[in-house]
């Protein structure tokens, strides 16, 4: 598919293609029994690999004509929800393992799973909100100057007391 006439140097090696293939499920059937040509699964993991090592968009991928994005998107959750990721990596830290060998008394994990501690009402609901405290004096006096702000029902000088109803002539 696509742009791409060439190996462009981010696509998966065939040694390990083969490893990955192993991995995938089957296809899911689709409901109707008819359906598009599916893309072929390694354009689009070709595709999902793209993304997370470039940080891209999942609708740049359109542009590149590796895989739709769509498509791609699709495929990553099927293969998320099947374990294919967490499969391929635990695989791959067991033949690293083999080959040279995981210091794991010399590995560490950081991570937050709290609030922050100077956090709290002063900061708002999320970053755009913050130092807001509601609507200022300025947007209660448009809101009150303006006709759909207004709450007075009486009449007016460009109005009449009739204007609001109709006639029921015929």
């Amino acid at each position: 598919m696509g742009l791409l006439t060439r190996d462009d140097g981010w696509r998966i090696p065939d040694e390990v293609w083969a490893r990955m293939e192993r991995l995938l499920p089957p296809p899911p059937p689709h409901p109707l029994g008819c359906h598009r040509p599916r893309v072929p699964d390694r354009d689009a993991m070709n595709a999902i690999l793209l993304v997370l090592r470039t940080g891209m968009q999942w609708n740049a991928l359109n542009a590149t004509g590796v895989c739709s994005s769509s498509a791609a998107h699709r495929r990553f959750q099927e293969w998320t929800e099947a374990g294919v990721f967490a499969e391929f990596w635990r695989q791959g830290l067991v033949a690293y393992e083999e080959l040279k060998g995981i210091e794991w008394e010399w590995l560490s994990c950081d991570g937050a799973l709290a609030k922050a501690p100077l956090g709290g009402a002063e900061t708002g609901p999320n970053p755009t909100d913050r130092a807001k405290r509601g609507r200022s004096a300025r947007s209660f006096a448009k809101a009150a100057a303006s006709l759909s702000g207004s709450r007075s029902r009486e009449p007016t000088s460009t109005t009449s007391s009739s204007s609001g109803r109709r006639s029921n002539r015929s």
